[in-house]
């Protein structure tokens, strides 16, 4: 073990990976240096997740694993949104956590190390000081950087957790999200990623209407030489013709779009406490894809949610297969105590949920090939984002990091650029294609 050094592991969403960054930030500029060994580090930190429980049940098995390899001389600390609002289970779960960290207090991190290597309120100090406003809110990962432009969510949709992790929504000042979109394009960045909760509502805690599109056009002004930026996370009924505009009208805005709609039966979207109005979902992506053309449009579902029907899930199904949206994600509803449909009961037993996910992913595979197809023999860029089995992998307009699909290239190119490749081939999610040269 070796003194003033860290291993930190990040759980969780892009949000969690840009307060790793700012956490790991925060301990380089005291002076610590990052391993990629736990056993030689002084400071072990895992960022956890705490939105279900599949998320809490590998944060806690991450903690336990850590502890099995402690030694004296180290300090285990578990961080983030499990840590804000589950802390009794982790210290119950796993002693040897010398410190908890919660999420809305992340930058305190050397305030905690400092504390705990004086004993104060040790074993499991729990710190509630306001974060600073004012420092770098970003995590670059390869070519591409997400870059959070506000935290939290004043939204209660009755399955989410997120409000009672993280609080209401908070933007952040424009001044500094445009000084993050300089760095980035300083360390020559090549896709930036807007990420938020919501990143429609940004502004709305200061009662600024439609803000997102009035953000986006200051930061292509600071940032001018970063070739892409993505927006993910928009929410129904606030995608604005404004917005709409700006990605028609300006290449370095990719035609690229994640709307998560959870469900599309009226009666179910109304007990999730989410907007149900599906003539503006259908008019909206009519409009989408009218004055966006090639736009890729990803969304996000829910099955099994408390009371659904066959007939209810039978009309997202069918909802589905009528507006053949290019990404789609589909999870299974999963009770979270303190939610509001907690109250609801959990009343669709697992397997019938675990039955639908398939249903729909099976549906949507059928899609997402097809779509697939009619990119053979046109030509895309490709973000370089590294190698594999002799072939470079990278990421087109339509694939968001981690979440989405990949283009397989054959050639040579530098990682971390945008080339131009020519599609030969399509599967259910991914292309492959040739670099072609200039």
């Amino acid at each position: 073990m070796k003194k003033k050094t860290f291993h930190l592991i990040s759980l969780g969403c892009a949000k969690n990976t840009v307060d790793s960054t700012s956490m790991a930030g925060r301990l380089m500029q005291a002076g610590y240096l990052f391993t990629d060994n736990p056993k030689q580090a002084e400071v072990l930190i895992v960022n956890t997740c705490g939105f279900i429980k599949p998320a809490r049940e590998e944060a806690i098995q991450t903690l336990q694993q850590l502890s099995e390899i402690k030694r004296s001389g180290q300090y285990l600390i578990a961080a983030g949104c499990m840590a804000e609002r589950f802390s009794d289970q982790i210290t119950s779960s796993c002693p040897k956590v010398d410190g908890v960290l919660g999420t809305r207090h992340i930058m305190d991190i050397m305030t905690l190390i400092g504390n705990l290597k004086k004993r104060i309120n040790a074993p499991n100090p729990v710190f509630t000081t306001t974060i600073p406003e004012n420092y770098s809110q970003f995590a670059v990962q390869g070519g591409s950087a997400y870059l959070k432009i506000a935290d939290g969510c004043s939204r209660r949709c009755a399955f989410c957790s997120i409000p009672l992790i993280k609080g209401n929504w908070k933007s952040r000042p424009v001044v500094d999200i445009l000084k993050d979109a300089q760095s980035l394009q300083d360390m020559g960045i090549q896709e930036l990623i807007l990420i938020a909760q919501d990143t429609t509502a940004y502004g709305q805690d200061r009662g600024e209407m439609d803000a997102l599109p009035s953000l986006i056009e200051k930061i292509l002004q600071a940032a001018p030489k970063i070739p892409w930026l993505r927006i993910l996370y928009a929410f129904p009924g606030f995608v604005s013709d404004r917005l709409i505009d700006l990605m028609a009208s300006n290449p370095t805005v990719l035609s690229y779009l994640d709307i998560p709609l959870q469900h599309a039966h009226p009666a179910v979207l109304k007990r999730m406490l989410r907007p149900d109005d599906m003539g503006w979902v259908r008019e909206t992506i009519h409009k989408m894809r009218e004055r966006i053309p090639g736009i890729a449009i990803r969304s996000t579902f829910i099955t099994g949610f408390p009371g659904e029907t066959e007939e209810e899930f039978m009309v997202l199904h069918d909802f589905l297969t009528e507006m053949k949206f290019d990404r789609v994600g589909v999870f299974p509803y999963y009770l979270e105590e303190g939610t509001s449909s907690a109250a609801l009961g959990d009343t669709v037993p697992e397997k019938i949920k675990t039955q639908r996910v398939d249903f729909l992913m099976r549906n949507q595979q059928e899609i997402s090939h097809k779509i697939n197809r009619t990119f053979i023999g046109k030509q895309m860029d490709v973000l370089i984002e590294g190698e594999q089995d002799g072939l470079l992998v990278g990421r087109s307009y339509r694939d968001a990091p981690e979440i989405d699909g990949l283009v397989l290239v054959e050639g040579n190119a530098q990682i971390g650029k945008i080339v131009p490749v020519l599609i030969h081939s399509a599967m259910e999610y991914d292309l492959a294609g040739t670099r072609l040269l200039a």
